[in-house]
Formats: structure tokens, C-alpha cells, sequence
């Protein structure tokens, strides 16, 4: 992962500037358990971090993983396909640890240390659009009590991890969990923002015909103008061969669309959270429910002689089927994580006297990310002359 370790490098450089900051510091942290998480989560313990580990999802740990990093002296909490009761424990316990930073993916290790009488933390990240959205609303009510840098905001996060990792990894997961031919299927893209622009654009690649739904008017008008056809979800369904959920919302497939579905219809969530189609309302009005393959339920609905296919129990698809996004995507991403914890703990002082506990990404971050990844996939790129520099500051 040359992007990621040139990022190490460049914080193990800081250190002989400004001394060991890591020494001491407890870290807990809520992250898909996988392969490239073990790249970060390594780098950080190996760094002077103690770290504890817990999962972000149930179904996306590799267990292989967890014995890994268990035997470099992480402490790892987690198994794949553990019970909601024990990931909930999990995370209390981590919110619970003590810990001077927070590094999560989802925002439920945020939030259940808020809940917390905990007064440890310095500072956090959070690397999804979900997370995003709860540190904004914790902040709002005034129980956020420690800077947070959302990584997600980082355009080096939206477009490589979003948009082209999350595109390609999706595509991977729905193949390996089905089987199934795309090309020539009607299949809708509930979402416009980064995730589902790079679903719907590696779909319609394969030749599946895309629908795009939205409730926000310009990224409506934006998939207009890239030649997708926009409907009402309760409009796009009716002829939906496959709907895939791509927004960070609730109940975005709910009750109401339920018995509106094509007979087979394939569903499944690209969402951080499983909470984008109403699994339990979905449950409730089957008649039979048959596991057909590893991570396909057969639903037969009361409403007549009518199936749907449900992936992944409704919980994401990438993670859950497949092993989630490249290692070259995720080094950007995780090249952010490192860069913005060192950020946090460099300048632990003045960010602790910031109002809005939610800041901006660093900009020096996000320039430092990009040139370490072209230096990492050894591209090289034009520089301003010395009169279009005076000119651009002249602008």
C-alpha cells in the first residue's frame, strides 16, 4: 500500500520534529474488521498507540483478521455473524475503555460515548457519510464534548472511496451473493450522492438499464443530465428486476413499496446501516422465508403469488458478501485516518477551544493525501509557472 505508507513515513518525520505525541494515548476504534482496516489499525498500535478494536458491522468481519491482530497485541472485540446483543456490548465496552481517541465508521462509537460519563477523549474521526450526519446532530444538541475530523468530507474520500470504491465493490458483492447476469436489467439506484453515482455508472458499464430515484433536485438533475432515467421510487419499482439503496437514510424501501414489487425483485442496501429497507416490516408480511444461497433470503410475500430476494438481511452488500473495497482505494481513505489523528493530537490545544466540535477536513491533509497517492501510483503532473502563480493570486 505505497500511498499508505508514505503517509506513515511522512507522521514518523513529525516525530523527530515534535517528539513521540502517540506515547501513551489510548485509542478505540469501530471498523469494518478486514484486511485493509489491519494496515491502519497495525500502523497506529505500531506507532505507540494502545489500541482497542471493535467491529462496525457483524457481518463484514473476517475472523482471520481478528486473530491477526490479537497476536500483535491488539485487543480485538468481534466476530463475524455475532449476535446484535454482543456487537452493542462490544461497542459500550470500547466507549467505556478510557480511550483519548475515536476513530469510527458509522458514528455509533461517537455516540455511545456521548451517552457515556467518559472524559478521556481529545479527539476523533469518522469515515462515512452516516457518521457524518450523527456528529453533526450530536454537536447540534450539545453532547459532542471533543473535535471530530469527519474523513468522509475529504474529496480524496468521496471520490476514490465512494464513488469508484464503493462502485466497484458493490458490483462484487451483488455477483458473488446472486450469480446474476445484470446486463439488460432494470435496476434502480435509490441515492445520486458519491455511492450512488459509482454504482449506478459500473451497472449501467455492465449493461444494466439504471433508474435513478432522489429527493434531492439537483443531484436529480445531475443523474438527469448523465442520461439516467429519475422516478419516484413507488414509480421505479414496479419494473425493477434489482433496487439497491444508496442513501445513509431510514426505511428508504418501506411497507408502502412492498406489495408494489415485481414478482422476483432482488433488494439489497449499499448504505452504512441496515436500516434503508425495513427488514422487520419486510419479515412481517412473508408467508415463507427460504435461505436459497449464503446471503439470499427467498421472501414470499401474503400479498398473492409474490417473491422477493433479499441480500445480506438487508446489511451491506459490499462488506457482507464480498470483502469490501480495494487495498489501492483504501489506502487513500486510511492515508486520511492516520494523517488526521496525528492532526488531532498536534494541535490538541487550540482545537479543544473550537465552538462546533465538527471541523472542516484539513486542507493540508487533503493536498499532502493527494501528492502522496500520485508519488504512490508514480504519475506525475503540470506546476504553475511563476506568472500564472502571480496571476492566480492576483485573481
Amino acid at each position: 500500500m505505497p500511498v499508505f505508507r508514505e503517509a506513515e513515513k511522512a507522521i514518523r518525520e513529525e516525530f523527530r520534529k515534535n517528539g513521540n505525541l502517540f506515547s501513551g494515548l489510548k485509542l478505540a476504534a469501530c471498523l469494518h474488521i478486514s484486511k485493509e482496516t489491519s494496515v491502519l489499525v497495525k500502523s497506529l498500535h505500531d506507532l505507540g498507540l494502545e489500541v482497542l478494536l471493535v467491529a462496525a458491522n457483524p457481518l463484514s468481519s473476517q475472523d482471520e483478521i481478528s486473530v491477526y491482530l490479537a497476536s500483535q497485541g491488539i485487543t480485538v472485540l468481534g466476530r463475524r455473524g455475532e449476535e446484535a446483543g454482543q456487537y452493542a456490548k462490544d461497542i459500550s465496552v470500547a466507549s467505556r475503555s478510557s480511550p483519548n481517541l475515536i476513530v469510527d465508521d458509522g458514528g455509533e462509537l461517537h455516540s455511545a460515548y456521548a451517552a457515556s460519563k467518559e472524559n478521556s477523549c481529545i479527539g476523533g474521526t469518522d469515515e462515512t457519510t452516516s457518521g457524518t450526519t450523527r456528529l453533526k446532530a450530536l454537536d447540534k444538541a450539545g453532547k459532542l464534548r471533543y473535535p471530530v475530523i469527519p474523513v468522509n468530507e475529504a474529496m480524496t474520500k468521496h471520490v476514490f472511496d465512494n464513488k469508484y470504491g464503493t462502485g466497484q465493490s458493490s458490483v462484487d458483492g451483488l455477483f458473488r451473493a446472486t450469480g446474476l447476469l445484470v446486463a439488460g436489467k432494470n435496476v434502480v439506484v435509490a441515492g445520486f450522492g458519491w455511492v450512488g453515482q459509482g454504482v449506478a455508472a459500473r451497472l449501467r458499464g455492465m449493461g444494466a438499464k439504471v433508474t435513478v430515484t432522489e429527493v434531492d433536485p439537483v443531484k436529480a438533475l445531475e443523474a438527469h443530465l448523465d442520461g439516467y432515467v429519475v422516478l419516484p421510487m413507488m414509480e421505479a419499482i414496479a419494473n425493477a428486476d434489482i433496487i439497491l439503496t444508496c442513501t445513509g437514510q431510514v426505511n428508504v424501501l418501506d411497507s408502502r413499496h412492498f406489495e408494489y414489487l415485481k414478482d422476483g425483485a432482488l433488494i439489497g442496501n449499499l448504505g452504512h446501516f441496515d436500516r434503508e429497507i425495513n427488514v422487520k416490516k419486510l419479515y412481517a408480511r412473508s408467508r415463507n422465508i427460504e435461505q436459497v444461497r449464503a446471503d439470499v433470503e427467498k421472501i414470499e410475500l401474503q400479498e398473492g403469488p409474490k417473491s422477493v430476494f433479499l441480500l445480506c438481511k438487508g446489511r451491506v452488500v459490499n462488506l457482507a458478501a464480498a470483502e469490501g473495497h480495494p487495498p489501492e482505494i483504501m489506502q487513500l481513505s486510511f492515508a486520511n485516518q492516520l494523517l488526521a489523528i496525528h492532526y488531532l493530537v498536534l494541535h490538541r490545544k487550540e482545537l479543544s477551544e473550537i465552538k462546533s466540535k465538527v471541523l472542516d477536513f484539513p486542507k493540508e491533509i487533503e493536498i499532502k493525501v493527494a501528492k502522496l497517492a500520485l508519488k504512490g501510483f508514480d504519475l506525475k503532473i503540470d506546476r504553475l509557472s511563476p506568472q500564472q502563480i502571480r496571476y492566480a493570486d492576483a485573481s
